[in-house]
C-alpha cells in the first residue's frame, strides 16, 4: 500500500463526504490529511510497521485517520470507502472531474436529474436541462459539456510523471527475478509523451513461469485480466493496464522498436522496408525473397534502423513527423539533454505562495548542479497567492542583492517576477518597478475564458513591453485539468520574434507548455525556448527532466533553449530583446 493510493483514498472519501453534504470540517481533516501524505518522503507502510503510534505525529494526522492508515496498510481497503460507495455510484467520482464541477455541483446534477455517469450528463446538457438548474445557466452548461472530454481522458491516460512512478517502481520489483537478461519499457511511455494510456513491458529470460509469477505481486495489482505462454496482462488499482511480454533475445530489439512506436512511425519504416523487399515485425528484420523470409536483424534497436539505412531514431522523435526527412537530409539534431541546462528561471518561494525560501530555493538549486537561478514570485493580482506589490517586491530584491554579494561568481540570483497581464490588458506592476528586474516572466492567471481576440491583444501588448523578458505557460492549459484558452499563438510567436522575446516550456508535469508541437513551431520562428520548472518547493527543480522530455519531442536541442547558455550569455540575449 504506497503512499499515493493512501492519499487517493482519502480524497476519494472526501469527494464523497462532501458530496453528501457532510460535515466541513470532516472532509477538510481528509483532504489535509492527503496532503500531508503525498508530501511525505517515507513509506507509511514502513511507519506502520515500525510503530503506528509515530503516525500522530505527522502534521496533519489525527487519532483517527491513523487508525485508517494503519487498516490500510495491514487490509488493502477501508470499509468506510466501501460503505460509502455503497451508498454513491462509484461514478459520480467521474462528474466531479469535470473542470468547473466539485462535489456540491455534481450532488445537484444526481439528486434533480438523477445523473450518474459522464454520457447522461453529456445527454443532459445537449437536452438543455443543465442550465434550468438554480446554480446554474447556459455558460455553464456548454463550460461543463467542454470539459466532460477533459474527465473523460482522465480515465484513460495518467500524467508521464504518474507513469514514470509506477513504472519505476515495475522495474525495481521484476529485477528480483535473477532469470531476466534484459528488460526495457515501451510505448507512449518510452516515447516521452506527455499522457500514458498502458504501460509495456519487455523481457528476455529462459524462465517465464518465474517472471510471471513476479509480475503478478506487484503492489497495488487490482487483477490479472490474461496470461498466456509469453504475455501477461494486469491492472492496478488505479486502472492502469500493464502487459508484459517476454520474447527470445534475437528478436528484442525488433520487439522493443515495435512496441515503442508510434503506430504512425512503423507504418513509415515498414513502407520503407517494402519497397526494399524487406519486412519488419516484432520478430525481427527478414528479407523476402517469394514465399522464403530470412532473418536479417533483431537482437538490437539500432540494427533493425540500420537494415534500412537509417539512424536509431530517439523514441522521443517516432512520431511520423520529420524525423524521416531528417534522416534523409541533414541527420538528426543532437537533442538536449538534462545536464545541458544552466538555470531554471521560475520559481516560487514563501514571499507568495512558495513553500520554501528564497536561500533554500538557491541552496537546492546549487545541490542540483545549476548554475543561476530567477526568483518569480507572483504579482500583486493574484490575491490568493499573497502575490507582492512594488514595495515588497522591491524589498524581496534587494534580499537577492545581498544574498548575491555573498554567493561570489560561482552563482547567480536574477531578481524575477512572474508579472499577470490584466484582464484589461496592460501588466500588473508599473514600468518603474518591472525596469528593476533582471528577469520578468509575464502570465495570464485571470480572464482566461475571455474571447480570442482579447487573449491576443493581451499577450502582445505584453511582449510589445520592454521591459518583460518572456511569456509563462503560454497556453494556460493543464493537462487532464483544463483546456488552452483561445489564443493565437501563430500571432504570439510572429510578435516574439519581432521583440526578440521568449516562450516558456513550464516543465511543471500538469502544464507541460508549450507543447512539443508549439516548440517545434517557436523553433521554426527561431524563438529560444526556455525550460523552467515553475517549482513551489525544493522537490519542484527536480521537474526540469519533464520539461526536457517535452523539449526532446520537439526535436530542440542545447542551442534552441535559452538557459543552456551561461548566465552572462543569457544577460546578453536579454538585453537584445526590442
Amino acid at each position: 500500500m504506497t503512499n499515493d493510493r493512501i492519499a487517493d483514498t482519502f480524497d476519494q472519501i472526501a469527494d464523497l463526504l462532501e458530496f453528501q453534504s457532510a460535515n466541513p470540517f470532516r472532509v477538510r481533516a481528509y483532504r489535509n490529511g492527503a496532503r500531508v501524505i503525498r508530501d511525505l518522503s517515507e513509506q507509511l507502510a514502513t511507519i506502520v510497521g515500525d510503530d503506528p503510534s509515530q503516525l500522530t505525529s505527522l502534521d496533519g494526522i489525527g487519532k483517527d485517520l491513523a487508525e485508517k492508515i494503519t487498516t490500510l496498510v495491514s487490509t488493502g481497503e477501508l470499509s468506510q470507502l466501501n460503505e460509502l460507495l455503497d451508498q454513491v455510484p462509484a461514478t459520480v467520482l467521474d462528474i466531479m472531474r469535470v473542470p468547473g464541477l466539485g462535489p456540491k455541483k455534481a450532488a445537484v446534477l444526481f439528486k434533480e436529474l438523477g445523473i450518474q455517469n459522464l454520457d447522461q450528463l453529456r445527454e443532459a446538457c445537449l437536452a438543455g436541462k443543465v442550465k434550468e438548474l438554480k446554480g446554474f445557466a447556459a455558460k455553464t452548461e456548454q463550460t461543463i459539456l467542454n470539459g466532460i472530454e477533459i474527465a473523460a481522458a482522465a480515465n484513460q491516460r495518467i500524467l508521464w510523471a504518474e507513469a514514470d512512478r509506477i513504472a519505476q517502481g515495475v522495474l525495481e520489483h521484476l529485477r528480483a527475478c535473477p532469470s531476466i537478461e534484459q528488460m526495457e519499457l515501451a510505448g507512449s511511455y518510452r516515447r516521452g509523451r506527455e499522457t500514458v494510456g498502458d504501460l509495456d513491458v519487455l523481457v528476455v529470460s529462459q524462465n517465464v513461469p518465474e517472471i510471471m509469477d513476479r509480475f503478478s505481486t506487484l503492489p497495488d495489482l487490482e487483477s490479472i485480466t490474461g496470461r498466456g505462454e509469453t504475455k501477461m496482462s494486469i491492472r492496478l488499482h488505479t486502472g492502469l493496464q500493464i502487459d508484459l511480454r517476454v520474447v527470445p533475445a534475437e528478436s528484442f530489439g525488433a520487439a522493443l522498436q515495435y512496441f515503442t512506436g508510434s503506430k504512425d512511425h512503423n507504418v513509415t519504416l515498414r513502407g520503407m522496408a517494402r519497397q526494399q523487399g524487406l519486412k519488419i515485425n516484432e520478430y525481427g528484420v527478414f528479407q523476402v525473397d517469394g514465399e522464403q523470409e530470412t532473418y536479417l536483424a533483431g537482437e538490437r534497436e539500432a540494427d533493425v534502423y540500420a537494415t534500412l539505412g537509417l539512424p536509431c531514431f530517439p523514441p522521443e522523435l517516432r512520431e511520423a513527423r520529420e524525423e524521416f526527412d531528417w534522416a534523409a537530409s541533414a541527420g538528426l539534431p543532437t537533442l538536449i539533454e538534462l545536464g545541458d541546462l544552466r538555470g531554471d528561471l521560475h520559481m516560487h518561494t514563501t514571499a507568495t505562495d512558495g513553500k520554501a525560501s528564497l536561500q533554500e530555493m538557491v541552496a537546492a538549486a546549487q545541490q542540483r548542479g545549476l548554475n543561476y537561478i530567477a526568483i518569480t514570485d507572483h504579482s500583486q493580482r493574484v490575491t490568493m497567492a499573497r502575490g507582492l506589490d512594488p514595495r515588497r517586491v522591491r524589498q524581496q530584491w534587494q534580499e537577492i542583492d545581498q544574498l548575491n554579494a555573498s554567493l561570489g561568481d560561482a552563482f547567480t540570483v536574477l531578481k524575477g517576477i512572474e508579472c499577470d497581464i490584466l484582464e484589461k490588458g496592460g501588466m500588473d506592476l508599473p514600468d518603474d518597478v518591472l525596469a528593476e528586474a533582471d528577469w520578468v516572466l509575464a502570465s495570464v492567471h485571470y480572464g482566461q475564458n475571455q474571447p480570442q481576440s482579447q487573449i491576443n491583444d493581451r499577450i502582445v501588448g505584453a511582449l510589445e513591453n520592454p521591459h518583460v523578458t518572456a511569456i509563462a505557460h503560454p497556453t494556460g492549459r493543464l493537462i487532464n485539468r483544463r483546456e488552452a484558452y483561445e489564443v493565437d499563438l501563430e500571432l504570439v510567436m510572429r510578435t516574439t520574434k519581432a521583440h526578440g522575446k521568449l516562450l516558456e516550456l513550464n516543465a511543471n508535469p500538469l502544464r507541460l507548455d508549450l507543447n512539443d508541437v508549439y516548440c517545434a513551431a517557436a523553433k521554426r520562428h527561431g524563438i529560444p525556448i526556455v525550460i523552467s520548472t515553475d517549482a513551489h518547493s525544493v522537490d519542484g527543480l527536480d521537474c526540469l527532466r519533464y520539461g526536457v522530455l517535452q523539449a526532446r519531442r520537439a526535436g530542440l536541442t542545447k542551442q534552441d533553449v535559452a538557459n543552456t547558455r551561461t548566465c552572462r550569455q543569457l544577460r546578453q540575449l536579454i538585453a537584445g530583446q526590442g
